[in-house]
Formats: structure tokens, sequence, C-alpha cells
């Protein structure tokens, strides 16, 4: 995205401020233009206007470039977006579209171990800090060179509802697979310097997204430049060398090409990038060894601008790290992750059972939430929305603050859910006590700084009485 200041925006959009868009003002709706929060399309004025007359047209167009994003956005099926990259580093706005993993099934083989592979694909998830994390994609690797039998198998892995990336030099096994699960819009791979000329037809004649593969940079960006003159979505592969002095050149090329699609804004390589961790089961070596060198090499391109991957191995501990890892760099670094605020009952909970309060900061709620679930204990847990804080920032900032905790009961009716009126308190908010206990009426009880001593804690302090320490 060209254009850094919502007011630039704001130049080019109609400044009646309808509301048409779901924001109050066209400023507004500027600013979240900028974030990518909204759509260009959402300003139905600035529509209809342009379809009218000229002047209005050439808002819209110079709207549309300046505020694309600096590295191309692929789809690939329905709606899995990769690149649409802004930035090099993600303190600076955010990544946006997740690096999309995906794992390879051979035609060569047998029928029971595709259905495992594509099922474990398929139905992979971990919950990690109030979402599932999933997997995108499957990619079908021809291996028997034997065009109907590549077809056959894709078309059974396309059946799993998933992405798929038809992987094949041969334009005829490429063709015919094509003809097969085209409608399906799989990303194809690959155009060389060999056989390009076959796959730009290919991409053409079934308006599919192309992978274009070579280690000279050179070649890489001709290759690029000519399918995109033709409007075919591109994704470059600068191929993945997995060792030693070859994967050190690897990363270069990858650093070497986004810096210049961003830095440089050379739209003939500003496209998405393909790295192949799957490269790694070339190396000599035992099974175990070739799973953690991929993992390896995966996650050392979700964090340096890996768009899109394909990977061999589905065992836990290889698709485990990566998620993870993938989740905590696409996150935005502007916002923190934050759960909605409320109250949650945990374990069944009753009139007599405690009542406990905790931040809306996604860790921190989580970390609760399981320590207490884990432990067999009931409450009742408020969230206090402290802005995606911490508890112990959020106190000292005045997120935390009495009269928030005071509104937050009222709103959740807690009085009217327990026959008590004792409050548990975070330990880092022991500060708070009394200005609570004067806000709420309610008498606070400080309970421990770390929530997984919750359960030894409620065991000695619950229910209330005269054994109870109540700090004042």
């Amino acid at each position: 995205m060209k254009v850094k200041s919502p007011l630039e925006i704001y130049k080019l959009l109609p400044g009646t401020n309808c509301g048409e868009c779901g924001f109050d003002t066209c400023m507004s709706f500027a600013a979240h233009i900028l974030d990518r929060s909204a759509k260009i399309e959402d300003c139905k004025p600035l529509i209809e206007q342009a379809k009218k007359n000229d002047k209005a047209a050439e808002k819209l167009k110079k709207l549309i470039e300046i505020t694309a994003p600096e590295v191309d956005e692929v789809v690939i099926g329905k709606d899995l977006k990769i690149g649409g990259k802004e930035v090099l580093h993600r303190h600076e706005l955010t990544f946006f579209n997740p690096t999309a993993l995906f794992f390879d099934v051979c035609d060569t083989m047998d029928e029971k171990t595709i259905d495992e592979r594509c099922s474990r694909v398929v139905e992979y998830k971990k919950f990690y800090v109030g979402k599932y994390l999933t997997l995108d994609g499957i990619a079908v690797r021809c291996t028997s060179n034997n065009p109907d039998q590549f077809a056959e198998v894709a078309k059974k892995v396309a059946g799993y509802g998933k992405p798929i990336i038809l992987v094949s030099l041969n334009a005829e096994c490429m063709e015919k697979a094509l003809k097969a699960v085209g409608s399906d819009k799989p990303l194809i791979y690959a155009a060389t310097p060999e056989n390009w000329m076959d796959f730009l037809k290919l991409a053409k004649k079934y308006s599919v997204p192309v992978v274009v593969r070579s280690k000279d940079l050179n070649m890489l960006k001709s290759l690029a430049a000519t399918f995109k003159a033709h409007k075919i979505s591109v994704v470059l592969d600068p191929v993945t060398e997995p060792a030693g002095k070859g994967l050190q050149r690897t990363f270069e090329r990858v650093i070497q090409i986004r810096r210049t699609a961003i830095l440089g804004q050379d739209k003939d390589i500003n496209c998405p990038i393909m790295v192949t961790p799957i490269a790694a089961w070339t190396v000599e070596g035992d099974d175990i060894g070739k799973m953690y060198w991929e993992t390896v090499i995966a996650a050392l391109f979700i964090v340096k601008y890996g768009d899109i991957m394909i990977i061999h191995s589905v065992e836990p501990h290889t698709i485990m790290p990566l998620v993870t890892l993938r989740e905590n760099i696409y996150t935005d670094p502007r916002t923190p992750v934050q759960v909605e605020p409320g109250l949650k009952a945990i374990n069944n909970p009753d009139k007599n059972s405690p009542v406990l309060i905790t931040t809306n900061f996604a860790l921190t709620y989580y970390t609760v939430e399981s320590d207490l679930q884990s432990s067999g204990a009931s409450g009742w847990l408020l969230v206090l929305d402290t802005e995606g804080l911490g508890v112990e920032v959020s106190v000292a900032g005045g997120q935390f603050a009495p009269e928030k905790v005071k509104q937050l009961m009222e709103e959740t009716k807690i009085a009217e859910k327990v026959n008590h009126r004792y409050l548990v308190i975070p330990g880092l908010a022991a500060r708070l006590q009394g200005a609570l206990e004067d806000e709420t009426g309610w008498k606070i009880l400080v309970g421990p700084t770390d929530s997984g001593r919750l359960k030894a804690w409620l065991e000695q302090n619950w229910p209330p009485g005269s054994g109870v320490e109540v700090k004042q």
C-alpha cells in the first residue's frame, strides 16, 4: 500500500459522511481502509458515481492503485488468500494472510495411505488462545508420470474439500489433472524455463494461478513478468535448498525478492513466495532427522516471508510448532489478543461457588480458565475489559479500575447468581483491595499471583470463614 495516511484516502472519497459504508464519517472509513479492516467497494456512492462520470471513475482507479498491497494477493481454491503483504517487519503494520501450509500426497501411494494423510490434514485442529488452528491444503505430487493416474488421485483429493496444489513439471500430466479438478482453481506447480510455454497455455485456459520456479532471480523475474502480462496470478519459487550453504543461498534469495518487491516496488517480482521444506527429505539421514530439519526450514520461512509451503510430515511434533509459530507471527502487534468481557461459568457453579475476576487479555484469561477447569474447581469468572492488557499492566495503567469492576458486576448481575458477597481478585491486583471494597460493597479476597495455585488456595480459603486472611 503506497499510501501512509488516511487523509490521502479521504481526499478521494465523496466526503458526504453518508454512513453507507458502516462508519460514521468518510475519515473513519479511510482509516479502516488503511488498516484493511474495510474495503473500497463498501463505499457505494463512489462506486455508483464511477459508473456515471469519468472524474469519479478516475478517483476510484487511483484509490484502488494506492491502496493495493505491495505484494500481490493470490487466491487458491474458493477463498484461500496468500501474499498481500505490506511491510518487511510486522511491527511496522502487521503481516496479512498467514503462511499457507500444504501437505503432500503422491499419486503412487496406495488408496489407504492417501486417505489417511488427507484425513489428517482435514481433521487437524489445535485450540490455542481462543481459536482452533487448522491446516490449509493438500499438494498432489505426480510421481508416476502417468496422466490418468495423476488426474484420478487429484480428483480423489479434491473431494476432501481443501484447496489443492497440483505438482508436476509434465504439461501432459498437468492438463489431464486440470481437466478433472480445474474448476476448483488449484495452484499449479511449476512453470520452469523448460516448460513455461505449455504452462502459460494451461494457466490461461483454466484460469488458475501458477508457480514459476528458478534459482536464477533474473530468470524468475522474467517468467513472472511473462505470466503477469497475461493477467495470470503468479507465485514465486526460488527453489529451496535444504541444507548448508544451499539453505543460506535460499534464505538470501527469499530476502532479496521480498525487499525488492516492497522497497524497490518492482511489480514484476511483487508476488507471494513459495518455500518447499519437503526438500529436507532429500538429505541423507533417518526419518526423525528429516522431520526435524523440515520443521526447522518451515519455521525459518514462516518468520521470513514464506507465503505458502509444501511439507511432507503430518506428525503432530512437526505440525504443532509450525501452526503455533504461524499464529504468533500473524497476530496484529498493534492490538493485544483479547476475549469478550463478561461472565463465564466454570465447572457448573452454583450460588455457593466463589466469584473470581481476571482480565480479557486472551493469554491471561485462558490460563486462568484452564487452571480452574483442570483443577475441577467450580466458580463464576468475571472477565473485565482491560483493552486486552494483563493484570499487572492494567492495574498500573488504570484499565483495571474499581468503577469498571462495579459496572461489570452490575451488567452481569452476578449478585443474583450467588448467596454471598465475596470477590476473589488476582494477587497482582492486591493494591486495589480497599478501593474495590469501597466501590462494590463486596468483601475482597486477594488470591494467589499465579492461577496455577488457585486450586490449593480455594481448598484452604473457600468457603470464607474465620480462617480467611483478608489483606487490608
